[in-house]
């Protein structure tokens, strides 16, 4: 009796162990397949911000092209105008000072007038001296005003002369003005041909490329644009041809090439800086 109870016994020993050994296997077996969803997660939570970069590279470089196309016309436009804008300035101030002497000279003239009155007056007070001292102290009078006259005359010749000057440097940068007016009127005519042409392409390029951005965080597109800017093709992301660098075509070790092709994180070039993507990623990408 004894022995028929300590079996029983071992035996539910026995399947409570079984229990918890299942229960055990349970939960880790749920805990490796959360883990495994996570990774695969980030996996391809990083393919797909590759996938985004690179067709962001694309679009860019196609506007980049649009821009090339118009060339160098757009920094000829803006040096037109503002050369024209430099001349109207110097123009303003040749007006200024022409204005300036003009006034100059009206004062003169009226010296001119009032030293001819006093003369006048002195010439009619001589008819009535009563000695030769206030004589003589008229006729001095009368010499130091025909000396204030002789002075405004020689001012208002010197005057007239910086006022042909000017004159002349007026119609001349005038001159200037209207040839540049013309070329600028060109320039533009020919940059709103090829912008019209180019314009809703590039529109629709400019709203993809916002799309692609907003996919992306901003610490990427910070970095992404930082690099554009300091390359000289404007190209950030690039793919790997031949084991090397699409961008400085630096040579890539076999090792890298593979964490390249796995997409768990983003791998930039040792050389050039640039974002490096596989020829299989890239190959998928079509816009």
């Amino acid at each position: 009796m004894a022995k028929s109870k300590s079996k029983v016994k071992a035996s539910n020993t026995d399947e409570s162990v079984k229990t918890q050994d299942s229960e055990t296997t349970g939960r880790i077996a749920a805990h490796v397949s959360i883990s495994s969803a996570e990774t695969e997660e980030t996996e391809i939570s990083i393919e797909k911000k590759l996938i985004a970069l690179y067709s962001l590279q694309q679009i860019d470089s196609q506007i980049d092209k649009i821009k090339i196309i118009r060339g160098e016309l757009p920094l000829e436009v803006e040096d037109l105008e503002d050369e024209i804008i430099g001349l109207q300035t110097r123009i303003d101030n040749y007006i200024q000072d022409i204005q300036s002497l003009n006034v100059s000279v009206k004062e003169r003239d009226n010296q001119i007038i009032d030293s001819l009155s006093q003369i006048k007056r002195y010439e009619e007070q001589q008819n009535n001296v009563r000695n030769n001292r206030e004589y003589d102290s008229l006729t001095k009078e009368i010499e130091f005003q025909n000396l204030e006259i002789a002075l405004a005359e020689k001012r208002i010749k010197e005057f007239s002369h910086l006022l042909s000057l000017k004159n002349e440097e007026v119609s001349a940068a005038q001159k200037i003005m209207d040839e540049r007016k013309n070329d600028l009127d060109v320039k533009k005519a020919e940059l709103s041909d090829i912008v019209s042409e180019t314009e809703k392409e590039e529109v629709s390029l400019q709203k993809k490329s916002k799309e692609f951005q907003r996919m992306i965080e901003e610490r990427l597109i910070t970095a992404y644009t930082r690099i554009r800017e300091n390359a000289r093709n404007g190209l950030a992301v690039v793919s790997v041809e031949r084991d090397a660098c699409g961008g400085c075509f630096s040579s890539i070790p076999p090792q890298r090439q593979l964490d390249i092709r796995m997409h768990k994180k983003i791998i930039v070039c040792e050389y050039c800086g640039r974002i490096l993507v596989d020829h299989g990623l890239a190959a998928s990408v079509t816009l």
